[in-house]
């Protein structure tokens, strides 16, 4: 069975000061997830799946999506403020500007991803070998299968030099994670250190630590537990303006409730992606460069 591909790209780019998902950095137009796809199609995924916001459609399908879809099974669905709420949900939390989060957004894919898949962030490049390394796993199980997995990166080569950055932090044991924990502020000190701004309280990390950066491979048996997860996450935060229901500590549930396993593989590739806007030269650069080197053809899509 081929696995599918399942992206967020829902976000707002608060950070990044506009659509991060859909801009340009390629010497054709092609945005960062144009090379995500392409090699996720390389390695045997079957369709791609995108989760996005209404009202970046059309720029969405203009700048990206069509030109996927001439290649290969390509479809996409909304994450909405309102979806998946009751009215009165609705009601309770008419104040909320930005979206539910990341396990809200893939439970607004259920219904469309009937086999295993892998999940990514539309903004992050991985590199060639985690599709493949996940392409393959995935596509010896079946739909029911509880035996999910990841592929870690080590933290120090996923730090940005322009601002935090926020990473699952992993306790692994004997390959099987253990639990995670997501940490929404890991940054560089002045003297070079890396901190964690955790909860009040300023935790030093020795940047070894394998980190989740939502490159995530699940059977639709996860939805269940992604499912309960939510509706307790809901029913607790329906009045904050800002909490979220964040992947990382939805799949960590998954592992600490005996729901299934996360076996996790760990890449030595050094992350780049587009958190802020003075990432985009540096991206442009180390694409250019995987061009110049003949790692990508120049043009990625033949129509």
């Amino acid at each position: 069975m081929k696995p599918t591909l399942l992206v967020l790209a829902a976000g707002m780019g608060s950070r990044y000061g506009g659509v991060k998902q859909i801009d340009a950095v390629g010497v054709h137009g092609e945005t960062l997830l144009d090379f995500g796809v392409y090699d996720a199609h390389n390695a045997g995924y079957g369709k791609v799946v995108f989760i996005i916001r209404k009202d970046i459609e059309k720029d969405f399908r203009e700048r990206l999506f069509d030109r996927i879809a001439r290649n290969m099974d390509a479809e996409y669905v909304f994450q909405g403020m309102d979806s998946l709420l009751t009215p009165e949900q609705v009601r309770l939390s008419a104040e909320r500007k930005k979206p539910w989060g990341t396990i809200h957004a893939l439970l607004c894919a259920k219904d469309v991803v009937k086999e295993p898949f892998t999940v990514i962030n539309a903004d992050d490049y991985y590199g060639r070998s985690a599709y493949e390394t996940l392409g393959k796993y995935l596509s010896g199980l079946n739909p029911d299968d509880t035996t999910h997995a990841m592929v870690g990166f080590i933290l120090e080569n996923t730090m940005s030099k322009n601002g935090s950055v926020t990473r699952g932090i992993c306790q692994v044991k004997e390959g099987n994670l253990e639990s995670m924990v997501e940490h929404t502020k890991i940054e560089y000190t002045q003297d070079g250190r890396i901190v964690s701004h955790f909860n009040g309280e300023d935790l030093y990390l020795t940047g070894k630590e394998p980190v989740s950066m939502n490159f995530f491979g699940f059977t639709p048996k996860a939805f269940e537990g992604f499912e309960e997860y939510w509706e307790d996450f809901i029913k607790e935060n329906v009045t904050e303006p800002k909490k979220e229901c964040l992947l990382p500590n939805g799949a960590s549930e998954i592992v600490t409730s005996g729901k299934g396993t996360i076996k996790v593989f760990t890449s030595q590739d050094r992350w780049f992606g587009m958190t802020y806007p003075e990432d985009k030269p540096l991206v442009m650069s180390e694409i250019r460069a995987k061009l110049e080197s003949g790692y990508y053809p120049e043009k990625l899509w033949e129509k």
